[in-house]
């Protein structure tokens, strides 16, 4: 059996001619601090703190839109909904869960983003 701890880091991709495009948003629209990416990769990419764990942006052709993604628990949904919104970004419904309130967004690059608070 496997003893988890925690989650360390998130990777998700975006499009080769893309990647400055997605560290601008990462950074100015989502707000992540940009951190260190160790020199050993021969693929380019960015590392991001967020919360307690790291978002890893990668490069590859783009794929179809998926049901995959990554959901995140914040403090406030409707605040971070209101204001994803004002920045244009696709906002998708959810089905409603027991105990959780929640939206989905895109970001520019194709990547479906969970956002939840717990009730």
């Amino acid at each position: 059996m496997i003893n988890f701890k925690r989650t360390d880091h998130i990777h998700i991709c975006v499009p080769p001619d893309r990647l400055e495009e997605a560290r601008l948003f990462y950074t100015n629209i989502i707000g992540l601090e940009l951190t260190e990416r160790p020199g050993v990769f021969s693929s380019a990419g960015y590392w991001f703190r967020i919360a307690d764990i790291e978002l890893h942006i990668g490069v590859e052709e783009s794929h179809p839109r998926s049901i995959r993604h990554t959901a995140f628990e914040v403090g406030d949904v409707q605040a971070a909904r209101i204001y994803l919104e004002k920045q244009g970004l696709e906002i998708m419904e959810e089905p409603l869960i027991t105990g959780r309130e929640r939206f989905a967004f895109i970001d520019p690059f194709g990547n479906r983003m969970e956002l939840l608070q717990l009730l």
